[in-house]
């Protein structure tokens, strides 16, 4: 007699992606989060990935659940205000921000791959310091 398995959708090979924020320099608002799968993704999944908005307050910390093994790149924002955007004084971002592998900011965002790290089957973590300029 055969053997039928079933599985959940995405539960084979994937794990959990647990996100830490640190550095916040209050916990008023909201995080806007964006794990990005492909570089024309990052930083704002404006074409793929997973985004989450969670509370800025406590210790905030973000799970992706069941995301498969690969490359990824996150990238994380302040709104302190909670109006929904990154706002702007002579374009230099207001608010917080900061990216997997606590890549560097220069003229912009960093490049996905300066940000992005592997994602094994059992999942991973990863620690995201808020940077902010004004």
């Amino acid at each position: 007699m055969p053997v039928i398995a079933f599985t959940l959708p995405g539960a084979v090979g994937a794990g959990d992606l647990r996100v830490t924020v640190t550095d916040l320099r209050n916990h008023d608002g909201k995080l806007f989060a964006c794990l990005a799968p492909v570089a024309e993704a990052f930083p704002d999944c404006a074409h793929d990935g997973r985004k989450q908005v969670i509370g800025a307050a406590g210790e905030p910390r973000l799970v992706f659940e069941d995301v498969p093994p690969g490359q990824y790149a996150i990238a994380v924002f302040h709104d302190e205000n909670g109006n929904g955007r990154v706002d702007k004084t002579l374009m230099m971002p207001r608010e917080g921000f900061g990216f997997s592998r606590d890549a560097k900011v220069r003229m912009g965002p960093p490049r996905f791959r300066d940000a992005s790290f592997r994602v094994g089957a059992d999942g991973g973590r990863q620690s995201i310091r808020m940077r902010y300029m004004l």
